[in-house]
């Protein structure tokens, strides 16, 4: 038996030489133009980044010693790494949730009929498209001292909120800031979904004499699961991927409380020269996205069924 397994895969590999062979060579060449983009824009890339985490360079050198693991135990026993990676927790863990809910919760409203649709729209997906050292240079000065938001605190009889100067808010600041910037992406992502919903199943239930919340419940919640898969891992990369903000708001203080992983990447490799660490940083926050990614890809398919 395992004879005639073996002889049917040599039969059928050497059927798909000989396919390849009989093939036209011209139809290679429609693939080349992508084989060279993966060729120097991502395989080589990656590949020199694995090779920069075994070995010391510090750019200005032409020189790089091979250190073997020795970056890799840097990186489990440096503090700022670890202060890094509970900061983007605390960031994931109010930045998602947040989105999901206020962006839901606009397409809701924008899926009506109301007057101006397609003008609020345009406004909240307008934000998404700016530059974000922009929206961080407006929200920083709306976070400062003498600020709109502490302005209106002193109007109301409050005490100022240090919004970007006290250690245990200056992270959750960035996070509300990164929402309100890019909720308007995953607002067309929801809204975009409901909008496929066949109109008859929102008419029978009527007809039935299902409430507003009812049918939202029953019928438009269970349909929007791909969007809100999609949505969840979408929010998840970016989060892992902050940098603009805290950059341009913070430099990652107060007391590097709104240090990021990608901040802490770049501040080893771009201030301090240290190529291979923060190539080990990176190797690092890429294996983290992609086992966060998939544990809630099929958490969240268990969960709501999909």
């Amino acid at each position: 038996m395992v004879g005639i397994d073996a002889q049917r895969r040599r039969f059928g590999l050497g059927r798909v030489v000989a396919d390849i062979r009989r093939s036209n060579p011209v139809g290679y060449l429609f693939t080349l133009p992508y084989v060279v983009f993966f060729a120097v824009f991502i395989a080589y890339p990656l590949g020199f980044a694995f090779y920069l985490t075994v070995h010391n360079w510090n750019i200005v050198s032409p020189n790089k010693p091979f250190v073997g693991a020795r970056n890799y135990e840097i990186l489990f026993s440096d503090p700022l790494f670890w202060k890094a990676l509970g900061n983007t927790a605390i960031f994931l863990a109010v930045h998602i949730p947040l989105q999901i809910v206020v962006a839901l919760s606009l397409a809701v409203v924008l899926n009506q009929q109301i007057r101006g649709r397609g003008f609020f729209r345009t406004a909240y997906f307008l934000p998404y498209v700016t530059s974000g050292a922009i929206v961080s240079l407006i929200w920083l000065r709306l976070y400062a001292d003498d600020g709109m938001l502490n302005q209106m605190l002193d109007s109301v009889g409050l005490s100022h909120v240090g919004w970007l100067s006290d250690p245990r808010v200056a992270m959750t600041s960035i996070a509300v800031m990164a929402t309100w910037k890019n909720v308007g992406y995953y607002l067309m992502i929801f809204l975009a979904s409901m909008q496929a919903i066949p109109v008859q199943l929102y008419e029978e239930s009527y007809l039935n004499g299902a409430n507003a919340w009812q049918r939202f419940r029953y019928i438009t919640f269970p349909m929007l699961n791909p969007a809100f898969i999609l949505v969840v891992i979408l929010s998840t990369i970016g989060g892992f991927s902050l940098f603009v903000e805290p950059f341009v708001m913070t430099g990652g203080g107060p007391l590097d409380a709104t240090l990021s992983l990608v901040l802490y990447l770049y501040q080893q490799a771009f201030q301090f020269l240290r190529m291979g660490y923060a190539a080990t940083i990176g190797v690092m926050l890429a294996l983290m996205i992609f086992l966060v990614t998939v544990i809630q890809r099929r958490f969240l398919e268990q969960e709501i069924g999909y």
